[in-house]
């Protein structure tokens, strides 16, 4: 029996994304008149049950890493990475079925999927970039410029679709929406006047390039908020001077919504039980 024409060349049903993989950022407050229920021998148990199950296994997912919240919205927090959302799921699971677990509040998480933004420019459109910048087709400082780009891309692609943790001690997460009021209603504008605001704002991350590292993931359609980004920094001072110095891009001046951040330190399990004094 013949499908549908529109049927036709659809992928099969599937929770695993054709391009890219699932993400969830999870944060956790331990109860401490809980853990006051535990023996010291429990404790030790727990301890070592909590480390064991956060640790890099075969069946876990190919990306987490683990922070110390600084303030009071949590304790630690996870970022999860893998084509299959169970497979995310399960590692939340797993670690809320611990000993520490039953100790465990689960104070925020949010559920997204990295892409390739469309305001990524293909080769064609970073070449047309260069004549509008004054570039003249065919010069030396033109080839060099396309040339560079074309090296750049693929890696650029591979880092926002299925990315690699940087070893940066701070980092940030903070969701985010762009606005539907009158006079700034971001998805009633021309993708080109989209565009050119967009490649403003990303000419001004780029003074930032070797201090903080970005991802941004979408969850439209999937969370509270459109989008999730992520920052990676050397230094938290530097989480502070980009976030402040993009508030002046119109993107994000005149079109931007915020969520709660939540300022974290990279770290082991082992370090997280420490620093709370489990």
């Amino acid at each position: 029996m013949n499908r549908p024409p529109h049927t036709q060349n659809l992928p099969e049903p599937s929770v695993i994304p054709q391009e890219g993989w699932h993400c969830s950022h999870f944060y956790y407050s331990f109860d401490r008149v809980a853990l006051q229920q535990f023996s010291s021998d429990e404790l030790t148990l727990a301890k070592e049950q909590f480390c064991d199950v956060l640790a890099k296994n075969e069946d876990g997912p190919e990306r987490l890493q683990i922070s110390i919240v600084s303030g009071h919205k949590a304790d630690f927090g996870l970022m999860i990475m893998d084509p299959n959302p169970l497979t995310i799921d399960r590692a939340h699971q797993k670690l809320l079925n611990t000993k520490l677990g039953a100790t465990l509040t689960t104070t925020y998480s949010f559920v997204s999927v990295t892409e390739i933004s469309e305001y990524v420019p293909t080769i064609e459109q970073y070449a047309a970039r260069l004549v509008e910048d004054g570039e003249e087709v065919g010069s030396p400082t033109y080839e060099a410029k396309l040339n560079a780009y074309k090296q750049r891309e693929p890696i650029m692609r591979k880092q926002r679709l299925t990315p690699d943790f940087p070893v940066w001690p701070a980092t940030c997460f903070y969701p985010m929406n762009k606005i539907r009021i009158p006079h700034a209603n971001w998805f009633m504008m021309d993708h080109s006047e989209r565009n050119k605001l967009m490649a403003d704002h990303a000419r001004s991350g780029m003074a930032f390039a070797g201090k903080v590292q970005q991802l941004i993931t979408t969850s439209v359609g999937l969370d509270d908020w459109e989008w999730g980004v992520t920052l990676w920094a050397r230094n938290p001072e530097y989480l502070k001077d980009i976030v402040y110095l993009m508030r002046f891009d119109e993107a994000s001046a005149k079109y931007a919504e915020f969520g709660p951040f939540y300022t974290s330190y990279i770290a082991s399990a082992e370090e997280v039980l420490t620093h709370c004094g489990i």
